[in-house]
């Protein structure tokens, strides 16, 4: 299931968490995942240090993904996207889409053309 997520509720609902896992694409394709602990600053997430394989991805894929996994099972990960910049030793992320994302209790019926998950949207329009 997933929950749309507004783009003036990001904060409160990213401090629930206390890491995320920042996810790039490396040259050739493959996925490169690294804990990070985010700040949301004038809209953007900032990453306020990555290490060399990370920027570089970025650089060459700026589409990039956080997911900041839940608790427990029963609670929601909340995952972002979004597109990068480098800037200094870090980088700086406009999101462009957030949602809160569980399975579904098993059993559980799933409405037709939903993703098959329990998904909150998260609206990022200034304003919401």
């Amino acid at each position: 299931m997933s929950i749309a997520v507004e783009m003036s509720e990001l904060a409160s609902v990213m401090a629930r968490y206390r890491y995320a896992y920042l996810m790039t694409t490396a040259i050739k394709g493959a996925p490169h995942a690294v804990a990070v602990v985010p700040t949301l600053e004038g809209g953007e997430l900032v990453v306020a240090s990555v290490g060399r394989r990370t920027r570089e991805y970025a650089t060459a894929h700026p589409e990039v993904g956080f997911v900041w996994p839940p608790a427990s099972p029963s609670e929601y990960s909340l995952i972002v996207d979004g597109r990068a910049v480098v800037a200094g030793a870090g980088l700086r992320i406009t999101p462009t889409r957030a949602v809160l994302h569980r399975p579904v209790e098993p059993g559980q019926p799933v409405a037709a053309g939903a993703c098959g998950a329990d998904c909150v949207e998260v609206n990022l329009s200034p304003g919401g």
